[in-house]
């Protein structure tokens, strides 16, 4: 048992919830092992125990157990973040909400939808296809929606269409004492009360569990057109970006690889016609006339950038290949170096000081003898390094060096520390410096108002 948790507290609350929850409540230490971690490198942690939960009510009912008797508790969708959000840093008992995966309605006339957290972005899609509609907000890894929710996630789609921010309408939230809250609904906008929905959006289950979630949805488009280009640098390709964003193209997606990267990637996802160059993903949504406006005014100004000709590709199969490419980038750069593990960054910074920024953060890489191939969704001004951590001692002292850099470098500019991975615990140090003293005040004074005895996925977004 962690010894941050009282003795005999874990005990009780798995003999009472075995009343509700059955062998779904376990001690094992395979389950509690897989439990231990996400996708990063932190040094894993296994809970106390890891409950499989199905409904609403039996996340209220062990919360208000956990909440009666101390227990920390962590939630777990599908274990792809990347900031240790599910790593249990103080024990306590694993909430899966992996079995939680219903459509429970769709309203196809309104455009939204309802659903449990444990539901995938994909596995929606799936679902959705026959009737027009799509959810956009795609972030690479196929993440559950609930785990979405909590890290504020992003992806490829969101210079166009948002990110899960602007997608969701409302949730249904287990408090820390077991209560149950039900935030915004379906319409469009509303001016009734605080936005409770947006509190509880990025609160990286800090706050609250969420168990059902409204969606808003979009029409598949009459025309979509992907295209790719490369560039003799990386300076011409960011340029690109934004001279695009400025002239008001509206974009449905725009993806920046740079060689590095972009060698990985050709070499993981055999890409034939490309070569290792800094290279941007375009794809065009509307009608078909649009799309092809769109398409030549964005080949016309990279061309001005000493772009290498547009490659097009209307076939959705052929899109898809190319843009599940993009999402298998992180994959393709581990796979430049087996054995090492590899750390995201994830900064953010306003468009017009993303050639800075980005430019800089490629000094740094060179400067550090790191490998670290840089890809973003540099549409919105977000891009990530994978630096690849040496295995050998001090490897990983020396990632965390670069990406601190990387990091303090995006903040100056005026940006965050973290586009769309949230806080977790890779970026506690740097958020009094993003937000200030007050405003981080703020921040725990309304932690401590809803989880008055720090049980809800302790040791995230907060230094102590």
């Amino acid at each position: 048992m962690s010894e941050s948790v009282a003795s005999g507290a874990v005990d009780a609350v798995v003999e009472a919830a075995r009343g509700f929850l059955g062998e779904r409540i376990t001690t094992s230490t395979g389950h509690r092992d897989h439990h231990s971690h996400g996708q990063d490198t932190h040094p894993p942690v296994m809970p106390d125990a890891v409950a499989f939960v199905e409904s609403t009510e039996e996340v209220s009912k062990l919360l208000a157990l956990c909440h009666a008797h101390g227990v920390p508790v962590v939630p777990y969708g599908t274990g792809t973040s990347l900031e240790g959000h599910v790593t249990p840093v103080r024990g306590g008992i694993t909430i899966d909400l992996s079995r939680m995966t219903a459509v429970l309605e769709v309203n196809a006339a309104d455009m939204d939808c309802r659903v449990q957290p444990g539901l995938t972005h994909r596995s929606l899609n799936t679902h959705l296809r026959d009737q027009g509609l799509f959810f956009p907000v795609d972030p690479g890894a196929d993440a559950s929606l609930g785990g979405m929710c909590a890290t504020r996630a992003s992806g490829t789609n969101a210079v166009r269409y948002g990110t899960i921010r602007e997608n969701v309408l409302g949730l249904t939230v287990v408090l820390a004492d077991g209560r149950v809250i039900r935030t915004g609904g379906r319409v469009r906008k509303s001016a009734a009360g605080y936005d409770l929905t947006r509190l509880f959006i990025g609160s990286e289950g800090t706050l609250g569990v969420i168990t059902e979630i409204q969606l808003r949805l979009h029409g598949i488009p009459e025309a979509s057109s992907a295209a790719v280009c490369q560039f003799p640098d990386l300076g011409s390709a960011v340029e690109t970006v934004i001279a695009v964003m400025q002239a008001g193209i509206p974009v449905a997606r725009i993806e920046l690889l740079d060689d590095v990267q972009m060698g990985a990637c050709i070499a993981y996802s055999k890409l034939e016609g490309l070569t290792p160059a800094p290279t941007l993903f375009f794809e065009f949504h509307g009608t078909a006339a649009g799309v092809k406006e769109q398409a030549e005014l964005a080949e016309e100004i990279a061309g001005t950038f000493g772009a290498a000709g547009f490659q097009w590709a209307t076939d959705p199969a052929e899109r898809a290949r190319l843009w599940r490419a993009r999402h298998d980038a992180y994959w393709a750069a581990l796979a430049l170096k087996p054995g090492h593990q590899g750390i995201a960054t994830d900064a953010i910074v306003p468009i017009s000081r993303l050639a800075e920024c980005i430019l800089g953060a490629q000094e740094d890489i060179r400067a550090s003898g790191l490998t670290a191939p840089i890809v973003g969704h540099v549409g919105d001004g977000n891009f990530h390094t994978v630096i690849l951590v040496p295995p050998e001692a001090g490897g990983l002292d020396q990632a965390w060096e670069l990406d601190k850099k990387i990091v303090a470098r995006a903040l100056a500019l005026g940006g965050s520390c973290s586009g769309e991975h949230g806080v977790g615990i890779g970026k506690r140090e740097f958020l009094e410096a993003e937000v200030g003293a007050e405003a981080l005040a703020v921040m725990r004074s309304v932690k401590a108002s809803l989880d008055p005895k720090g049980i809800l996925n302790p040791g995230k977004i907060f230094l102590n």
